[in-house]
């Protein structure tokens, strides 16, 4: 089965296995840092971080070298660079 995006969809099954594990996660190591209910406003921002990372990781030791060499010609407007490298 594929998605509208071309891609393969996820059935529920897996869907319902991947949430579990997260959740999981988040009893084994946010327990006595974060009340229960409060878990989701740390696993949202980092499940976005990780899928951000997850779709730039191609482009990463780029964006790095270009970075580097943008602070050694001491470059204070980097945005656009730094962009184009990704």
């Amino acid at each position: 089965m594929s998605d509208d995006h071309g891609g393969m969809a996820m059935d529920n099954q897996e869907y319902n296995s991947i949430v579990s594990f997260i959740w999981g996660i988040a009893d084994d190591c946010l327990r006595d840092v974060y009340v229960r209910g409060k878990y989701r406003d740390v696993i949202l921002p980092m499940t976005v971080i990780r899928r951000l990372d997850a779709m730039l990781e191609e482009t990463k030791p780029a964006v790095l070298e270009m970075k580097k060499q943008l602070d050694a010609a001491r470059i204070d407007n980097q945005w656009a660079a730094l962009c184009n490298a990704a």
